[in-house]
């Protein structure tokens, strides 16, 4: 038996899976197909579980309706079974304050992956409603299943976390590609190029015509590699003359950083630990021009409290400046109780003066805010960061003034995962600073996942990116994705490093997402046209 004859016997058993073990088949191929992502970055796996889909969407043609609502039912035990492995650490956050939440871990770590596998649904179903008999179905599945990932990252304020795109983010000259097409157009990739084994199977005229897909899948991964390869070696890192920065990592425990009676050992650990000696030569934080504290730094408003701002003015010599997380109270007038706050980045100058502030404006849904937030709180629920009436937004993201250096595009927590919020701005920051706090999520895939998908953001717009992590990972990475300091997960410690200088705007900066609809589109166009002319299933 010849190899594609012994791939056919394993597709047709595939194909004629129906019921719970069709359930199964695609479940365990959502959950393998989490692999592809960091840390693990196993990316041929997807050879593998792409082509199991694509061969059951062939198989729910034998279902009503033209097979959609079969196609659907498929799409959603793939996407199940792709969220929960890959979203599991999301429970951990839920014992942080386990009195209060633990109760609620099994509804966020099997209910988020419940919502989030309905968009692999619909792009199953609007992949069915476009089949082919032939390789145009490969497209028809490409284009579908981002459409759906599109639809994840902006729906009910989105959420694009492991988007399919991010299992080309490795190798870095594979991921080099998103500086032209952005997420979705790497997105819409990945699918193209992993689903093509699944072609194999097709009866031709010619017998070798079958391996023409493949093959010039493969390609293209090879083409797309040698393009990363030029760019890389076009790019050598640069840096911004007169640019040290110190990040600080503090690795606290999130139960300090929301106790106000632990303020005077969370200030004395910053403070000391910001001032620490990186080597026998070093003269602590007397060797930074720009100091880096992570997200929400303090279980107090920063600038309300006077000993606090003199601790750090005392702290930073002239010509260092901080840029820290924290929260920050409305102005409010005098006498008015403050309830909300916002989640912001200071810029704040050796003086203890505030030279720039930035607010969030993308906060998490049941961490920063809950939906219906005043029905929800009257039935006894808090978000996990238990601020009553939730955190206020932001009302616009705007480039940081940071001195002797190029302007800073902010960046907090999460934020760094949507890249629609930083493409096509008119106004050209030099670098992105990305403030997180992953210490809710313990050491877990979450923080690495985290970290790729933020780098991504400095590939498609050539900008660097600098990462403060409360407990990693805090990283500086140049424009092109390569990590030129990082610190390990679950440590405490500083690091030292320059600035890496950004590029001349890539394709994507200027045109942002356009390419990749482009794309789509023309991905769906010839769909149709090919079962318009009678080779639908």
């Amino acid at each position: 038996m010849t190899i594609p004859a012994q791939l056919r016997t394993v597709a047709l058993a595939v194909i004629l899976t129906w019921g719970w073990k069709r359930a199964l088949v695609a479940m365990g191929a959502g959950a393998l197909s989490v692999l592809a992502m960091a840390p693990f970055h196993a990316w041929p796996v997807l050879f593998v579980t792409f082509p199991v889909l694509v061969w059951l969407i062939d198989g729910a043609g034998g279902g009503r309706l033209g097979g959609i609502p079969a196609a659907a039912l498929t799409g959603y035990w793939f996407g199940l079974g792709y969220f929960v492995p890959g979203l599991y650490w999301i429970g951990y956050a839920f014992f942080v304050d386990a009195q209060t939440f633990a109760w609620l871990t099994p509804f966020a770590v099997l209910g988020l992956p419940a919502y989030l596998a309905l968009f692999p649904a619909a792009g199953c179903a609007l992949a069915r409603l476009l089949w082919t008999k032939d390789a145009a179905r490969i497209l028809a599945l490409a284009a579908s299943l981002t459409i759906g990932e599109w639809l994840r990252g902006h729906a009910l304020t989105g959420f694009p976390w492991n988007a399919f795109g991010y299992a080309l983010s490795e190798p870095l000259p594979l991921a080099q590609t998103a500086s032209l097409i952005g997420l979705w157009g790497m997105t819409f990739l990945a699918v193209a190029i992993f689903a093509s084994p699944a072609v194999l199977i097709d009866r031709t005229a010619e017998r070798r015509t079958s391996w023409r897909v493949p093959a010039a899948a493969v390609t293209l991964l090879l083409a797309m590699g040698i393009f990363g390869a030029v760019r890389l070696s076009l790019h050598p890192t640069a840096m911004v003359a007169g640019a040290k920065l110190r990040l600080m990592q503090p690795n606290l425990q999130q139960d300090a950083k929301f106790n106000y009676s632990a303020k005077a050992e969370v200030m004395k650990k910053y403070l000391a630990l910001s001032d620490r000696a990186s080597g026998p030569q070093s003269s602590g934080v007397h060797d930074a021009t720009i100091l880096i504290w992570p997200e929400s730094a303090f279980p107090f408003f920063l600038t309300r409290e006077a000993d606090a701002m003199a601790q750090i003015a005392d702290l930073l010599p002239k010509g260092t400046v901080l840029i820290t997380g924290s929260v920050r109270a409305p102005d409010l007038p005098p006498g008015h109780r403050i309830t909300r706050a916002y989640n912001s980045i200071y810029v704040i100058d050796h003086d203890g003066s505030v030279l720039a502030v930035y607010d969030k404006l993308h906060l998490v849904p049941f961490g920063e805010f809950l939906p219906f937030q005043d029905l929800m709180e009257r039935l006894g629920f808090e978000q996990l960061t238990r601020v009553q009436g939730g955190f206020i937004p932001g009302s616009v993201r705007h480039a940081l003034p940071v001195p002797g250096v190029p302007r800073a595009l902010p960046l907090i927590c999460y934020e760094a995962i949507f890249p629609d919020d930083v493409a096509g701005r008119s106004e050209r920051p030099g670098w992105i600073v990305n403030l997180t706090n992953d210490g809710w999520f313990g050491i877990s895939t979450g923080p690495f996942q985290h970290l790729e998908q933020a780098r991504m953001r400095s590939i498609e717009l050539g900008l660097p990116l600098v990462r403060s992590a409360n407990t990693g990972i805090s990283a500086v990475i140049d424009p092109v994705g390569r990590t030129v300091a990082s610190l390990s997960l679950g440590i405490e410690g500083i690091l030292d490093a320059g600035l890496p200088a950004a590029i001349s705007p890539t394709v994507y900066a200027r045109v942002g997402d356009v390419p990749a609809a482009i794309i789509i589109a023309i991905a769906v166009i010839f769909a149709v046209r090919r079962r318009v002319a009678g080779r639908q299933p």
